[in-house]
């Protein structure tokens, strides 16, 4: 059990001290004795609260592996089998996305916002998507796609900010096809003049503070967020090839493909790009803020998805590099990196097929 004591923290970036709550300070101080492979800090955001607080942004409804196996039963996903040139070839020691396709690489290093909103599992699609359509094209088609058609449209019996699943954003992709959009106000590499933007603000998520410029969640200026309708033209702001909100969807033609295990996801990744997954969030975690994240305590918080761009080796432990949706002030510039098998974030994951053909929809 967690010992309590009531702290203040004071941040290597010379942050002003802050009450902790006890419990926090408690849990900090376990998992800086216990971790060998990241560092925790409180922050913040959830600096007086207990933890736990993180809930709200993890946005996987259910057991996504299982939504995941279900979808390959019905023929709505296939299993990823590797092509003839990926199977015989030997998987590298480490693997980044956005060195590999360069071309990409603005679309690929694209940290987005998911604000204070559970919609993470339309945003590691939208993100994903993205990837796999600049990759498939070779840069013709160099473009966010909106994870705000994706969220509030793509509804399929879940509920934009109260949840979904990884399955749902290639399911509406695929048939429905989705309009161009990228960061809250255009901010972001891939600047604005897209159909439909992010429409909810930029916010502090986890982690120590920084030069994080933007506030936390709940404060004023983030505030707690529900779903709004669905957009159903594009955003005043949108430039003028991607105005029309009819004509702006893309789509691919081809399969929807899963991947489970380190070995067959790797492959997948080497073949078409980057795929989206979801782990469990445990409430340690909400104190990452930096190296190889593996749970060393504290209970379950919810899942949450996120897009695997890469992996590499630190030491002995083998990891996963990860794009999150929460600004790239968090953690390791937007990314983190967790441990081979952590909270199931291999257990099965989602994308294109790397044969798939993106064009518009219309």
């Amino acid at each position: 059990m967690l010992a309590l004591a009531t702290s203040t923290l004071s941040y290597a970036t010379a942050e002003p001290a802050q009450h902790v709550h006890e419990l926090r300070s408690a849990h900090v101080t376990e998992i800086n004795s216990k971790a060998s492979t990241w560092t925790a800090k409180a922050h913040p955001r959830f600096a007086q609260d207990p933890p736990g607080a993180s809930a709200p942004l993890c946005g996987v409804k259910g057991n996504w592996a299982e939504d995941v196996r279900d979808s390959i039963k019905r023929g709505e996903i296939e299993e990823y089998q590797p092509a003839a040139h990926i199977a015989n070839a030997v998987v590298p020691d480490s693997f980044d996305s956005e060195t590999n396709w360069p071309k990409c690489a603005k679309v690929i290093g694209d940290i987005r916002d998911q604000s204070n909103c559970g919609c993470c599992w339309a945003f590691g699609g939208a993100e994903a998507a993205s990837d796999r359509m600049c990759i498939a094209s070779d840069a013709a088609l160099l473009m966010p796609l909106s994870a705000q058609d994706v969220c509030f449209n793509a509804f399929f019996g879940f509920f934009g900010c109260g949840g979904g699943q990884i399955s749902t954003p290639w399911n509406y992709i695929k048939s429905s096809g989705v309009v161009t959009g990228g960061n809250y106000n255009g901010t972001g590499p891939l600047g604005g003049g897209w159909c439909s933007a992010f429409s909810l603000p930029h916010c502090h998520h986890h982690g120590p503070q920084g030069d994080d410029p933007y506030p936390a969640e709940g404060a004023p200026g983030c505030p707690s967020e529900s779903s709004p309708k669905g957009p159903k033209a594009c955003d005043a702001a949108a430039g003028a090839t991607h105005s029309d909100f009819k004509a702006d969807k893309y789509s691919f033609s081809g399969s929807t493909q899963s991947a489970s295990g380190p070995a067959k996801i790797k492959q997948m990744i080497l073949e078409g790009g980057p795929v989206e997954t979801a782990f469990t969030v445990y409430s340690d975690f909400e104190n990452y803020a930096g190296g190889v994240y593996k749970h060393v305590s504290g209970s379950s918080v919810g899942g949450h998805a996120v897009k695997i761009v890469g992996w590499g080796v630190d030491g002995s432990t083998a990891y996963w590099k990860v794009a999150n949706s929460w600004n790239p002030y968090w953690g390791e510039k937007g990314y983190f990196r967790i441990a081979e098998g952590e909270g199931g974030i291999d257990s099965q994951v989602v994308g294109s097929s790397a044969s798939a053909t993106w064009a518009k929809k219309n």
